[in-house]
């Protein structure tokens, strides 16, 4: 589906999460301003009915297999975004 949506898999998970309702919004963890970037594509992905039909499916149908990344909570070590008390207006 993300091929025929023309974007990447992390877009659709995201475009997905995004259409789950007004109330839902995703928090996606990224270290790389340029993979932020890419998230905020994930805005422009327009889903239908049918689409998140499909995609539920997929989830019913009990293809998602993974772990997550083992080293995922040391990521923030080479992280090249901002510490937060740079983003505040003093």
């Amino acid at each position: 589906m993300a091929a025929r949506k023309g974007c990447t898999p992390s877009r659709l998970a995201l475009a997905w999460v995004h259409h789950q309702g007004d109330d839902v919004c995703p928090i996606p963890g990224t270290t790389q301003i340029t993979s932020l970037n890419q998230n905020i594509g994930a805005l422009s992905v327009k889903l239908t009915q049918q689409d998140m039909a499909e995609l539920e499916s997929y989830v019913s149908a009990g293809v998602v297999k993974g772990e997550r990344h083992a080293l995922m909570a040391s990521t923030w070590i080479a992280s090249e975004t901002s510490p937060l008390f740079s983003w505040k207006a003093d």
